[in-house]
C-alpha cells in the first residue's frame, strides 16, 4: 500500500499521519509498537502505569520492540506534581520522540522536550487555549472537536479545524469522529497534518479494553453516545449504557475507580463494524483513503 504524508507525518517520521490516540486506562505499551510497526503515531497516558517504576518498565519494553516513533501523554494538572515530575525525567531518559500534553501550559516541558530533540503536540477545544499554546513552543495542536471519544469540544470538527488553521502558524491535528480513511482525507482537506483516532481502536486486538467494552463500541451508534460533565467534572463522551442513571462527579481515588466500568467513545463509532488487529485497521484506513482520494470529483 503506498504511503501518504504531510509535512508534519514526515517531520516525526512517520509512514502515515495518523496517531493511534492516547486513551485512559485501555491504551498500552502492545498498542504503542504494533501502531509503531504499522506506520503511525502509537500513544498512551504516562498514567496508564500505576507508577514509575511500571512506567520506567513500560518504556524499556517499548525501546527493546521498536526503534520508530511513539509518544506519551502529559496530563499536566492533572497529575501529582511529584509523579509528574518523575514522568517528566523517564520521557527524557528513554528520548521520547513524540510529548503529548494536555490539561496545563506546557511551557517547561516544551523546553523539556525540545531538549532531547523530542517534539510536543498540545490537545485543546478552542483558539484561546490553542494561541496560548503556540506561544509556549509547542510543535503542533491537536483541535479536540465535538463527536470526540473521552474529554471532547463542542465546535464541529468542520468548523474547529480550519478556524484553528487561519489562526495559527503551527501544525494542526484533527481529534473527534475520525474512523475511516474517508474522514483522513476530509480532514487533510480541512488543514489538518496529522489525524488523531482513538474510539476506532479500541476495538482492536492490542488494546487493553474488556472484551465488552470492544464489542459494545463494534455494535453502538452514534445515538448511543452522552456527552456529560457527571462523570470527571468536565464534559466527555461516553457510551450510554455504561453509564449509571443517578451519578455525581468524583475525583477522589474511590471515584477515580469507578471509571473502569464507565466506557467512553466517541461519535466515531458509526463507522466501526469489527475488531481487528492494528495493523489490519491501518492497512483498512489506508485503502479507504485512497479510495476517497480517487473517487473526488475532478
Amino acid at each position: 500500500m503506498s504511503d501518504f504524508s504531510t509535512p508534519l507525518s514526515r517531520r516525526l517520521g512517520l509512514r502515515y499521519p495518523i496517531v493511534c490516540a492516547p486513551m485512559f486506562i485501555i491504551s498500552n505499551k502492545e498498542m504503542i509498537v504494533a501502531a509503531a510497526e504499522a506506520g503511525i503515531l502509537g500513544a498512551m497516558p504516562s498514567l496508564n502505569a500505576r507508577t514509575l517504576e511500571g512506567f520506567r518498565a513500560d518504556l524499556e519494553w517499548i525501546r527493546a520492540r521498536t526503534d520508530k516513533p511513539f509518544a506519551i501523554n502529559l496530563t499536566i494538572r492533572l497529575t501529582e506534581p511529584e509523579r509528574l515530575a518523575g514522568d517528566v525525567a523517564l520521557c527524557e531518559e528513554f528520548e521520547v520522540p513524540v510529548w503529548l500534553t494536555s490539561y496545563g501550559d506546557p511551557t517547561q516541558l516544551v523546553e523539556r522536550a525540545h531538549g532531547i530533540g523530542g517534539a510536543v503536540l498540545h490537545d485543546v477545544t478552542n483558539l484561546k487555549h490553542a494561541q496560548k499554546a503556540a506561544a509556549a513552543g509547542v510543535d503542533g495542536i491537536i483541535g479536540v472537536a465535538a463527536g470526540a471519544g473521552g474529554h471532547a469540544g463542542r465546535i464541529s470538527p468542520y468548523a474547529l479545524i480550519p478556524y484553528l488553521r487561519q489562526n495559527l502558524e503551527v501544525p494542526i491535528v484533527a481529534a473527534g469522529c475520525i474512523s475511516t480513511g474517508r474522514q483522513i482525507a476530509a480532514s487533510l482537506a480541512l488543514g489538518a497534518e496529522l489525524c488523531y483516532l482513538g474510539t476506532r481502536f479500541i476495538p482492536s486486538a492490542e488494546c487493553g479494553a474488556p472484551p465488552a467494552y470492544k464489542q459494545m463500541v463494534v455494535d453502538a451508534g452514534p445515538e448511543d453516545i452522552v456527552y456529560t460533565d457527571k462523570v470527571s467534572g468536565v464534559h466527555a463522551n461516553f457510551l450510554r449504557e455504561t453509564l449509571p442513571e443517578d451519578w455525581t462527579a468524583d475525583r477522589t481515588p474511590e471515584g477515580a475507580k469507578r471509571w473502569k466500568d464507565i466506557w467512553s467513545a466517541g461519535h466515531g463509532v458509526a463507522e466501526i463494524h469489527e475488531q481487528q488487529s492494528i495493523e489490519a485497521i491501518v492497512e483498512q484506513l489506508v485503502r479507504e483513503y485512497h479510495d476517497a482520494v480517487a473517487g473526488l470529483p475532478r
